[in-house]
């Protein structure tokens, strides 16, 4: 599997003279990418560590929870981490606008300085070649600092393609690659009672962070994000907590904000044969350069809370279909126990009703469609109404949402008696690429290394 043994990573070189120059060739991020994080202050920095400033003012120790936390896993690799990735406890996802004016050779600079600067953070290192506190006294820091001393915490970094990138709603190609979009890069349907919000649905570019310790998924999008001054801007972005889904095995199945277990049937990365039929894109699918990739959808699902929480226990299992407690089929057994949808009760009525969640869901009614799902509760504060502003964001991975989510989502919005209790304010789909090669970037199968 991609998401194994990490190998060992690029530091940050620290204690060093060096000129603005020489600093961004070090760190692997680019000149532009350099003064993206430190602004024209930079300029002055060269001056300033010639003139004998020193850069080996400090040296911080590893926080008390360095031993915890611990686990490192690789940013160059054949998959990009976060899919198949043992889904941590913490999210920090951003959507990109690429800036008016940028050239293809300047969204590959950006990639090459993305890619650069998450092998250093993946790593549990610092930004650029100086960090945060390392560097030049009179320019802006490299690094933003607050992962200092923390451990990498299981962090991941995917980045991801929106259809917006290829060609624009006026039908723009900006960068030379239209003709490369893939088939499976579909604009999503509107679904039935969708009721999405502009300012929390598309985008050019995607950012998934995710990791156990949530200031560090928060740290790796704010120095993306400052690494993208002026070439891209976050156009929408959502923290989550609380993981609504198990990837391996080895985790327990959590609950959602609906007190469920959710995501007893994911696709878990154990299941090779399933992750390379559901999960991962084949070059013969119509796309060479995504072969190894995914196809991402985001969704932000809004819960409505306090209407659930007056519904009686009988309706709730009933509309789930499985029990709250032990979460088995609403037919019997335990919690990963096959639905048995013929099964009836009294009155020849079925057990698992026809309109509850987990029948309108299974792949045995969505022609074997399985979907890779990593996502994360969330709680926005509180509406006008002092209702909170919480629920699910919702992301899955597939070989092709024409024949996963699409039509699992369109059986559900149809006729889940769910639906009563959800809301669908935030809509995104992504072409995830293959990971990067080593010293490469995310995205060269598309614009060539």
């Amino acid at each position: 599997m991609p998401d194994s043994t990490p190998p060992d990573a690029p530091a940050p070189e620290e204690g060093t003279d060096a000129s603005a120059d020489a600093a961004p060739a070090a760190s692997g991020i680019s000149r532009r990418g350099l003064f993206g994080l430190a602004g024209a202050g930079v300029l002055g920095a060269g001056v300033g560590v010639a003139g004998g400033i020193a850069v080996d003012r400090f040296v911080l120790p590893a926080s008390a929870s360095a031993q915890e936390n611990a686990a490192v896993y690789p940013f160059y690799a054949a998959n990009q981490s976060g899919i198949v990735t043992p889904a941590q406890d913490r999210l920090h996802f951003a959507s990109y606008d690429v800036a008016s004016g940028v050239t293809r050779d300047d969204l590959i600079g950006l990639l090459k300085d993305w890619s650069a600067a998450a092998a250093l953070m993946t790593a549990g290192d610092p930004v650029g070649t100086y960090g945060a506190v390392n560097g030049p006294y009179t320019a802006p820091p490299e690094d933003t600092g607050e992962a200092l001393g923390l451990p990498a915490s299981g962090l991941t970094i995917t980045f991801g393609f929106g259809p917006t990138l290829f060609t624009t709603a006026d039908g723009t190609d900006r960068f030379g690659i239209a003709a490369q979009r893939p088939e499976a890069l579909v604009d999503l349907p509107h679904f039935p009672a969708d009721m999405l919000q502009e300012a929390a649905s598309g985008g050019d570019l995607c950012i998934q962070a995710c990791s156990d310790d949530p200031q560090v998924a928060v740290h790796a999008i704010r120095n993306l994000s400052r690494i993208a001054f002026g070439r891209a801007a976050i156009r929408w972005s959502q923290l989550g907590f609380g993981r609504t889904s198990s990837t391996t095995t080895a985790q327990a199945t959590p609950r959602n904000l609906f007190g469920f277990k959710d995501g007893t049937a994911n696709i878990k990365a154990e299941e090779s044969s399933v992750v390379d039929d559901q999960v991962w894109a084949h070059g013969d699918d119509g796309a060479a350069w995504m072969a190894g990739g995914s196809y991402l959808v985001a969704r932000k699902i809004r819960m409505t809370i306090e209407t659930w929480d007056r519904t009686s226990l009988k309706e709730q299992e009933t509309i789930v279909g499985r029990t709250k407690g032990e979460g088995a089929p609403y037919s019997g057994g335990t919690e990963f126990s096959a639905p048995d949808f013929e099964a009836t009760g009294q009155g020849g009525k079925p057990l698992i009703a026809a309109d509850s969640h987990v029948r309108l869901a299974h792949p045995d009614q969505n022609s074997g469609a399985q979907l890779l799902r990593r996502g994360y509760n969330f709680v926005d504060g509180n509406d006008d109404l002092g209702h909170l502003n919480a629920g699910l964001f919702f992301i899955a991975y597939q070989r092709d949402p024409r024949t996963q989510f699409i039509p699992i989502q369109m059986n559900l919005a149809k006729s889940d008696a769910m639906n009563e209790y959800l809301r669908h304010v935030g809509s995104a789909i992504f072409a995830v690429p293959p990971g990067a090669s080593n010293g490469g970037y995310v995205g060269e199968t598309l614009f060539g290394a």
